[in-house]
């Protein structure tokens, strides 16, 4: 099955953030589209393979191109599975999906899948395909604001999620304070016009539409190499499909990792779906996606390196736990080892390169 539930698309000038101008109406429209789809364990089969529908966090971009690059190339057919890969969005609720048995994988993050657990959510984690997360603060270049330690002060332009993730390890490690921030309304002005102005961003989205429209690289600082640094792109599904169908998770999450190292190495099939589903998508927007994935290793970095793409392990898991009972973001009493799973994961790079 093609992934032809293309739901939204955006300008290949807009950066991710500007996403959620999209109209209300246009949202519903998302959701009901999304919601539309049938569970695929009460599905009929219609061939031998079974059927999965995975709904990821955002739009159709380089971010997700092995999930792609595995229908495009048949890696999750050679595998028994036909995926329907649905896109998201700001307004989609990923989670009332799956729990409402209209998905039957999403994609989320470290912090959400804890939060999930302190409000009794019983989804898993099965696999994390960004060991690096991509969030980055980025300022211009030639005015001295070449290091993190050195945004202290100054002014910086960050959402109100930033409350709840980075922004309290930012106060309580380099002694940023809260009247530092300034809102971030997804709009590249504020902060072509301030020179001295630091903005939060994402490094495969911000930093391209920069130098397209300003002319100038920025500064770019990715917050996973100064102490905030949680699994993100995880694949997540329920706890009742991990008990109950273990095989079949574990045929999707091989086929998923084979699929992103397939990606890596020639990105043209997942490309050309990538932009099927979202059609202003561009060549050069995705090869920059690409580029930056390699260059600061995501995907295929630390623990990855060894254990594989999608590698989780137990002690990434309680390090990031700690550091944000540290700044409050969590209460200590979490049983955040129910968020994750290493079952299906850690195989080694070989296992899934063969």
């Amino acid at each position: 099955m093609t992934t032809n539930q293309s739901i939204l698309s955006v300008n290949h000038n807009m950066k991710r953030r500007e996403f959620i101008k999209y109209t209300s109406l246009a949202l519903g429209s998302a959701m009901l589209t999304a919601c539309s789809q049938p569970n695929s364990q009460n599905n009929a089969k219609k061939s031998n393979l079974d059927s999965v529908i995975l709904t990821i966090d955002w739009i159709a971009e380089a971010d997700y191109g092995g999930f792609y690059q595995a229908v495009a190339t048949g890696i999750y057919k050679n595998h028994g599975l036909d995926v329907t890969i649905i896109q998201g969005g700001p307004r989609l609720n990923n989670n009332m999906l799956l729990m409402g048995n209209n998905t039957d994988v999403i994609l989320g993050t470290a912090p959400d899948a804890i939060k999930a657990i302190e409000n009794n959510i019983p989804k898993i984690s099965v696999a994390a395909i960004y060991q690096k997360y991509s969030q980055i603060l980025i300022a211009h270049p030639n005015q001295g604001n070449d290091t993190l330690e050195k945004f202290k002060g100054k002014p910086i332009l960050v959402s109100s999620s930033a409350d709840a993730t980075y922004w309290p390890v930012l106060r309580k490690k380099y002694g940023f304070t809260d009247d530092q921030k300034r809102p971030y309304n997804s709009n590249l002005a504020p902060f072509l016009a301030d020179k001295q102005a630091v903005q939060q961003g994402v490094v495969n989205s911000e930093p391209f539409a920069i130098e397209k429209e300003a002319g100038f690289k920025p500064v770019v600082i990715l917050l996973s190499d100064y102490g905030y640094n949680p699994y993100s792109y995880v694949i997540q599904t329920t706890k009742k499909l991990v008990e109950t169908n273990p095989d079949l998770v574990q045929r999707f999450v091989d086929a998923s990792i084979k699929g992103y190292y397939s990606y890596l190495e020639n990105p043209v099939p997942g490309n050309e779906l990538i932009k099927k589903d979202n059609p202003e998508m561009t060549d050069d927007w995705l090869n920059f996606g690409v580029t930056q994935i390699k260059k600061y290793e995501l995907i295929t970095g630390g623990d990855a390196a060894k254990l594989g793409i999608g590698a989780m392990l137990d002690s990434r898991w309680q390090e990031f736990f700690n550091s944000m009972v540290e700044v409050k973001i969590f209460p200590p009493n979490i049983n955040y080892k129910e968020a994750y799973t290493l079952q299906f994961v850690n195989k080694g790079v070989e296992y899934y390169k063969k």
